[in-house]
């Protein structure tokens, strides 16, 4: 089931009677929570649509169009650069394929849409609903990722494929094959840009983007937060963007996120890593309330594979200042601490602060808190809690502060391993990729002993060791993240691509 037949049915499955289009736009939208772009535009409704759109949305069985896609096609059916924060789920993937059915030429039977996504499981799900809408419309679509075969994916890209759906590094590896051309294309999406960036596809988007022509390509990009690193990806790849914001969790482009797992099922060691394996911090702080605490976190950190380090008061002076240095320098991705031991620690665009342990002290919410959301990004503030005592803690502090303090359930095992996979997928590729004719030539002579390894148990314990290893070797590196300085004049095939602007700064809307 699509994000908008979850919406748009009742729970028997049956198809609910058209309704107001302009009633449902509005509903479970908070206009406290709405920031909407300068010379915003007016809602469209079903009605509304081009004729190729209405087509594509009835033969979906859709009565109405979702608030993030009322608010979100005018501008991009307007033409206009946007950045969209909507939560997963919204409705979002029907927000920018209506405009690009109505956008595509039906009679060029080339590359015109590229939705770049993070993952396997969105690219299918993205692909899924464009099969689905580009059957009525015409258009045909396909879904490309890493860990698969090439030979499908190739002939439906040189069978024209209008609309390609696909990961990072996999859309890259067809461009450098020459299975796919852009020259074409004149729309590009980002899906979950944040997602994208803390999967580690920087710097494979760097060199997809050039491959962009040197024209104007109109962008749009999808999020669930924006902090600091995906704005400068805005300011990379889209031109002078317009910033629209449904979410009814009050995290904005200047504001922290605050979330909560509770009683989590499991040791907290096993949850801490769970989260930061779907998390990917590009830098944190764990904070504990005390020593014992902090060395048992970091020696858990360090033994699972990540650049973990601590700072407490036992440390001699030397290490200290050791510790201290990689903290400067930004070379330290986790840093493990009591409250006392952090003071005077500053680390630059903290994406991250996690609280092992609920502070003793109400007000340490706030300061540990605050390390993360300066200078106009966003961060995450996540809490642990196994305890009731430590529940109640949380309330208190949020009841205080009055924090919206948002709840979430842990990641499951299928859920880390599907993203570690792809993860690793990635980077396995992307290694691939720099590889020069020697380096394959003598890669291929081991080609045998994977295939006899394959047909064992030992051999594929084998397999798994030697992927680990590699894995954690490249856990002590942050994702790659675009850095603040002016945006970039890529090299581009066709030419020299022309400065990006900043994102033009959204107000509140307020009803």
């Amino acid at each position: 089931m699509t994000q908008n037949e979850s919406y748009g049915r009742k729970n028997d499955g049956t198809r609910p009677a058209p309704a107001a289009d302009s009633d449902i736009a509005d509903e479970n939208v908070n206009p406290l929570d709405l920031v909407e772009p300068e010379n915003a535009l007016p809602d469209i409704s079903l009605a509304d649509l081009p004729a190729v759109a209405q087509k594509a949305a009835a033969a979906a069985g859709w009565s109405y169009l979702m608030p993030v896609q009322a608010k979100a096609i005018p501008y991009l059916l307007a033409g206009r650069d946007l950045m969209v924060q909507s939560r997963t789920g919204s409705g979002k993937t029907g927000a920018f394929l209506l405009p690009l059915l109505h956008q595509i030429r039906r009679d060029k039977r080339v590359c015109q849409a590229l939705v770049l996504v993070p993952t396997r499981e969105l690219a299918l799900q993205v692909s899924k609903e464009a099969a689905l809408l580009g059957a009525a419309a015409g258009v045909s679509s396909v879904a490309v990722y890493g860990g698969v075969k090439y030979g499908p994916q190739t002939s439906a890209l040189r069978d024209g494929a209008q609309l390609v759906i696909g990961t990072p590094g996999r859309i890259l590896d067809h461009l450098l094959q020459r299975n796919l051309q852009l020259d074409d294309l004149h729309h590009l999406v980002f899906d979950e840009a944040d997602r994208m960036l803390s999967m580690g596809f920087y710097p494979d988007m760097l060199q997809v983007q050039t491959f962009l022509p040197s024209r104007r390509i109109h962008g749009s990009m999808f999020s669930a937060t924006f902090p600091a690193h995906v704005l400068r990806l805005a300011q990379q790849f889209l031109t002078e963007p317009d910033f629209l914001s449904l979410s009814r969790d009050r995290v904005h482009v200047a504001e922290a996120e605050h979330v909560l797992y509770a009683d989590p099922g499991m040791k907290k060691d096993r949850a801490l890593v769970r989260l930061i394996e779907m998390e990917n911090p590009a830098a944190a702080i764990v904070f504990c309330n005390t020593r014992r605490i902090v060395d048992y976190v970091t020696i858990v950190l360090q033994r699972f594979g990540y650049d973990a380090d601590r700072i407490s008061s036992d440390l001699s002076q030397q290490e200290r200042e050791r510790v201290m240095r990689r903290v400067r320098e930004g070379k330290l991705r986790l840093l493990v601490a009591t409250d006392v031991a952090a003071r005077g620690i500053d680390i630059p665009e903290l994406s991250h602060v996690i609280q092992y342990e609920p502070p003793e002290d109400p007000e340490s919410y706030i300061h540990r808190a605050g390390r993360t959301a300066r200078a106009g990004s966003s961060g995450a503030a996540i809490s642990l809690t196994a305890s009731f005592d430590e529940r109640m803690q949380m309330e208190r502090i949020a009841k205080r502060y009055s924090i919206p303090i948002e709840e979430r359930k842990l990641p499951s095992d299928d859920e880390v391993a599907s993203t570690v996979s792809e993860r690793v997928t990635s980077l396995l590729e992307a290694k691939l990729r720099g590889r020069d004719n020697l380096q394959s030539e003598r890669m291929r002579r081991f080609r045998p002993l994977v295939d006899e390894w394959m047909q064992s148990d030992e051999g594929q314990t084998l397999l798994a060791m030697l992927v680990d290893d590699f894995y954690q070797d490249s856990l002590h590196a942050p994702p790659a993240l675009p850095e603040e300085k002016p945006a970039q004049k890529p090299a581009s095939q066709g030419g020299k691509r022309r400065r990006r602007n900043r994102p033009r700064r959204p107000r509140n809307r307020r009803n």
